[in-house]
């Protein structure tokens, strides 16, 4: 899918990744306790490679996944399993770069033809050979309306065999972040057979994987833990790690597991999790790019419909406070909607651009405060009437309300928290009638892709995701120019001036962008530290530190030289 807000389970569902401007290396902490800052992490996109397996290692997740068929559920949970059982025609890469994988080769006979060569040699996990039929029905199951994936479909106009091993794909118009959606689940590479025989039980417990990855599914007990073996026909690399066996906890539970050795590591959904577990004797803590951020969404009741009103309140908010308060200093003040993980690409343009933004101060100074209360004093806006802040009765989401209410009040206009519970909150973003009762919900979103750009139609006229109404028809033509744009140094030229619009707008208010977090065993290492997780093996390249160790880490697995 193009953008994502994040489950309220998790709090900050994927989000639990942030990418300093410019960054793709990572920073790893096990002494020291406290409150982190965000902005001086240094940021890796994977962890020291390993040089000794592991025979077991258990893995925890914070929910227990609804679905292992990410068409009909697609949960960061279930990806977080999946992406070691089953791959895609393209891969995210740790360094957030994509290339080529089931696709063997792609060429782009023109900006409107996509033809992809279907690797050779590889089998699904029962033992068939993966063809470019199943590529075909595994596409044509992506697009289908009733499937999570299929607005990345939007721009297809026909997709056929043309070939014993080939696949071409035709476009209406150029789709510049196609290729990219086949690093995501749209890439999904499915068993026909197997999916067929499954019939509606398939991605449910008891029923086997239709994948060809480095893993392969042995055991899902409902309630208790997923099981993955390695595959020993995988036509790739073998992983080191022979099993892993998932079980979920959240919170408290979480924390007490990883570190009491319980468990060998967890990618945390929570800042406020790793935030508990900085310290911890035995844990090490890795921290890596991503596209997540805190964000405050305006509606079209009310104040915030004025834009003179959102760029004051943008200008008014104490971003350093809100990161410090809420999340343990694991989230960084950040000016622009998409994290730095998005920059996928021409990184040093997107960071110049995310420099020049002047109405996202980390803190308010008194200059700024000025120019916001100017700004509210010429919007004409009733400042007797009280601006409604949406959240539920998170940690984070409790201190970004109660900041912004302090950031009006520091404006002149009255701002009021209606709190409700985390199924209520996620209503806001589903239905309009519940979200007509607030003027601003404090969200958190991510996006899938690696291209800032694929943020950025959230405000087209038409977008479902536009709550405040803001209507610019050449903002339209800049973003369908960009989707449409092959030429990355280009397309990131106009992704820049898109995102100077939207912020010099406040369409959505930016407050944070939120780190990746690995925490592992300090005997550990090797897997990725960046969002890349969901879609990368990770598992594969997890192993010891030393090159022999007697047992696992968590007492389960032995070493394998």
């Amino acid at each position: 899918m193009r953008s994502t807000r994040t489950t309220a389970t998790a709090a900050l569902a994927v989000a639990t990744l942030l990418a300093a401007a410019g960054c793709s290396g990572a920073d790893q902490t096990s002494t020291g306790g406290g409150s982190a800052d965000a902005a001086s992490l240094k940021l890796l996109a994977t962890t020291p490679a390993a040089k000794g397996g592991l025979t077991t290692a258990n893995w925890l997740l914070e929910d227990e996944p609804d679905s292992l068929d990410l068409d009909t559920q697609g949960t960061s949970a279930g990806r977080v399993v999946l992406t070691n059982v089953c791959e895609r025609l393209y891969q995210l890469q740790p360094d957030m770069s994509v290339k080529p994988l089931l696709a063997e080769k792609a060429t782009t006979p023109d900006d409107r033809t996509l033809v992809l060569t279907v690797r050779d040699g590889v089998t699904f996990h029962d033992g068939t050979d993966l063809t470019a039929d199943d590529v075909l029905y595994s596409l044509k199951r992506h697009a289908d309306p009733d499937m999570e994936q299929s607005d990345e479909f939007t721009n297809v106009a026909a997709m056929k065999k043309t070939g014993d091993r080939e696949i071409t794909v035709t476009f209406k118009q150029p789709d510049a972040l196609f290729t990219k959606a086949l690093a995501g689940d749209a890439g999904l590479v499915w068993n026909q057979e197997q999916v067929e025989k499954s019939g509606e039980d398939f991605g449910t417990p008891g029923q086997p994987d239709a994948c060809s990855g480095p893993y392969e599914l042995s055991r899902w007990s409902s309630g208790d833990s997923i099981t993955i073996h390695s595959y020993d026909d995988y036509w790739g690399t073998k992983a080191l790690t022979d099993k892993v066996v998932f079980r979920w906890a959240s919170d408290s539970a979480l924390v007490n597991a990883v570190t009491t050795g319980a468990a060998d590591g967890a990618y945390t959904e929570s800042p406020n999790t790793a935030s508990a577990l900085r310290g911890k004797k035995g844990v090490d803590q890795h921290y890596g790019p991503s596209t997540a951020s805190l964000v405050l969404i305006p509606t079209e009741r009310g104040g915030l419909k004025n834009t003179a009103v959102r760029q004051a309140l943008s200008l008014a908010i104490d971003r350093v406070g809100i990161a410090k308060s809420g999340y343990g200093g694991l989230v960084e003040p950040w000016a622009t909607p998409v994290g730095a993980g998005a920059w996928g690409y021409e990184k040093p343009v997107f960071e110049a651009a995310q420099k020049e933004i002047t109405n996202a101060p980390d803190s308010p100074s008194a200059d700024d405060l000025t120019r916001a209360k100017k700004l509210v004093d010429e919007s004409g806006v009733d400042k007797a009437a009280p601006i409604v802040i949406g959240t539920d009765a998170g940690q984070g989401r409790t201190v970004v309300a109660n900041a912004t209410r302090s950031a009006l009040q520091r404006i002149g206009l009255k701002g009021r928290i209606k709190t409700v519970p985390t199924a209520q909150f996620e209503q806001f973003y589903s239905d309009p009638q519940i979200r007509s009762e607030i003027d601003v919900l404090v969200g958190d979103w991510y996006i899938s892709k690696s291209d800032p750009i694929g943020f950025y139609d959230n405000a087209l006229s038409d977008s479902s995701n536009n709550w405040v109404g803001f209507k610019d028809a050449a903002y339209d033509a800049q973003v369908k120019k960009a989707l449409g744009t092959l030429d990355d140094a280009e397309r990131a030229k106009l992704a820049a001036e898109v995102q100077r619009k939207f912020t010099d707008q406040a369409v959505w208010i930016s407050v944070a962008q939120v780190p990746s977090v690995l925490v592992l065993n300090d005997k550990l290492t090797g897997p990725p530290a960046s969002m890349a997780y969901l879609y990368y093996p990770w598992a594969a390249q997890l192993g010891t530190k030393a090159t022999k160790t007697a047992e696992g880490a968590s007492g389960t697995g032995t070493g394998k030289g």
